[in-house]
């Protein structure tokens, strides 16, 4: 099936690229039990009753429970799931539907039943990302498709409807006219039998899926927010799968016969440098703190290895990303740049840097990168505080420095979002204050080109100019992490668009 092929593709790209991950890098050793259950500790919970018009609706996906019209393959391009087909035509997309789809009330998969769920989420009050401000509508299209509209042609509608937030469910779903029900009405190979709050919820096997079949006849899922807690977990042998454990549990869970697989993140780490203002108006400043950082031992020393080091703001997690590690620091280079500023022992720099601790690495990367800038002649003055309150003054360009935290891919697997609000001259997330008449037109030729190749060039590109620009330092891509004891079959997804749990089985012996 070609959720599969897509798993067992993504896996391989994922750990050739990290070179991570025990044994055979799927995750668990014994015979696979179809039939057995499982217990598993993810870290995210549902914050919003897994309403699809928040982030919740993603929890659905990648349980396994609720489905959209299309996926991405191992080279982030738009996929068949519950459509099989799209064409373009202006400024609509026709969207032909997957045949013999029934839902878990046991209703057909109709172009009917595909409108009402996604009229439901784009007329709430605040529509998914994936689909606000674009003129979002949909109409049945005959027996067997739907048309969408958009306001101007839109080129990536078909990764757009990869995005967690659109999954579609039954028409009974959305009878009682407000947040739509979600317990046994979606179409994945898991169905949501019920739920206690934010705190579990029980998936069942649905034995009428279209696709292969999940590899557990049921599986209980505890959200637990705690990192040392979801490693005593494995370790106690409560839970079978575990995501999201950090590097300092890493060596515990092992010991305990626990196997770790860890893999690329679309998450960039920026030390972001405000141009808008002195020092950092001047490139050679913005270079010399490049030449300062030692990306490679920020990573591997700093974070143990719990990151790959930056060389552009793209990394391992996507096709196009850069995947050769930077130089290591040179720090003559990084005095030399900055005496050509006018910065010297006479005159020394120094220069506030914020960051905040919702990551935990952040800080710790603040205080290696203090010591580095240090040793190239730069007064480093660190600020952790809340991020909530740093964000308006990053914002408006009352800043030096700025450690931040920022995912590269916007709901679904496309980065001309993250391109546009973070770097454009009009961006609304331009924290460098980077403004580039050239990097604008770039970036604009993303709105009218729709072949995924193309795009995927010119996201290169534009990563490579920021690079040239020094706008700000790409210092690590942060990495995931999965632990299993007692279940097998976990393939990494670093785009975080496929379904996490049907894959896994509950092993014996």
């Amino acid at each position: 099936m070609i959720a599969r092929k897509m798993a067992a593709l993504l896996a391989a790209a994922a750990l050739v690229l990290t070179g991570c991950g025990a044994g055979t890098g799927a995750g668990g050793t014994g015979t696979p039990d179809p039939a057995g259950e499982l217990t598993v500790a993810l870290q995210f919970p549902p914050r919003a009753d897994y309403a699809f018009d928040a982030d919740d609706g993603a929890r659905l996906q990648s349980l396994g429970v609720a489905e959209t019209l299309t996926t991405v393959d191992a080279d982030a391009r738009p996929a068949p799931m519950l459509a099989t087909a799209w064409e373009q035509q202006g400024n609509a997309w026709r969207v032909t539907l997957r045949q013999d789809v029934r839902f878990h009330d046991g209703t057909p998969l109709t172009p009917d039943a595909v409108v009402t769920a996604l009229r439901y989420v784009a007329g709430v009050e605040a529509p998914p990302r994936a689909i606000r401000g674009i003129g979002f509508a949909v109409t049945p299209d005959g027996a067997d498709a739907v048309r969408i509209t958009t306001t101007e042609p839109d080129p990536v509608m078909p990764l757009r409807l990869s995005s967690g937030n659109l999954g579609i469910l039954a028409p009974a779903a959305y009878a009682g006219g407000g947040a739509p029900a979600y317990l046994r009405t979606a179409t994945g190979p898991f169905v949501l039998d019920s739920v206690s709050g934010a705190d579990s919820a029980q998936l069942v096997r649905n034995d009428d899926y279209w696709g292969e079949p999940a590899g557990a006849a049921r599986v209980t899922v505890r959200y637990v927010e705690d990192p040392q807690a979801r490693a005593l977990a494995i370790q106690a042998g409560d839970v079978q799968f575990a995501e999201g454990l950090p590097q300092a549990q890493l060596a515990q869970v092992r010991a305990a016969g626990a196997e770790v697989v860890e893999y690329p993140n679309a998450r960039t780490v920026p030390l972001q440098l405000n141009q808008s203002a002195t020092p950092f108006s001047d490139l050679r400043v913005r270079r010399a703190v490049t030449a300062a950082l030692d990306r490679p031992v920020l990573a591997q020393q700093v974070l143990a290895g719990g990151a790959a080091p930056a060389a552009d703001l793209f990394g391992a997690a996507v096709p196009w990303g850069e995947t050769a590690p930077p130089p290591g620091a040179d720090v003559a280079r990084a005095r030399q740049l900055l005496a050509e500023a006018g910065y010297t022992e006479q005159n020394p720099l120094t220069v506030r840097l914020w960051t905040f601790p919702n990551r935990p690495e952040l800080p710790a990367l603040a205080n290696a990168i203090q010591a580095m800038l240090g040793a190239a002649g730069m007064k480093v003055d660190i600020t952790v505080g809340n991020y909530e309150a740093q964000e308006p003054k990053v914002l408006a360009g009352d800043y030096d420095m700025f450690l931040n935290s920022r995912s590269y891919l916007s709901d679904f697997p496309d980065a001309a979002s993250t391109l546009t609000s973070d770097y454009t001259c009009d961006g609304s997330y331009a924290i460098d204050q980077y403004c580039n008449p050239a990097y604008d037109a770039l970036v604009d030729r993303l709105n009218s080109t729709e072949d995924p190749a193309v795009r995927q060039q010119l996201f290169g590109e534009a990563a490579a100019m920021l690079t040239r620009d020094a706008v700000g330092v790409m210092v690590v891509h942060p990495r995931n992490t999965a632990v299993l004891r007692g279940a097998t079959g976990f393939v990494p997804d670093p785009l975080q668009i496929r379904p996490v749990l049907p894959q896994l089985s509950p092993t014996t012996g």
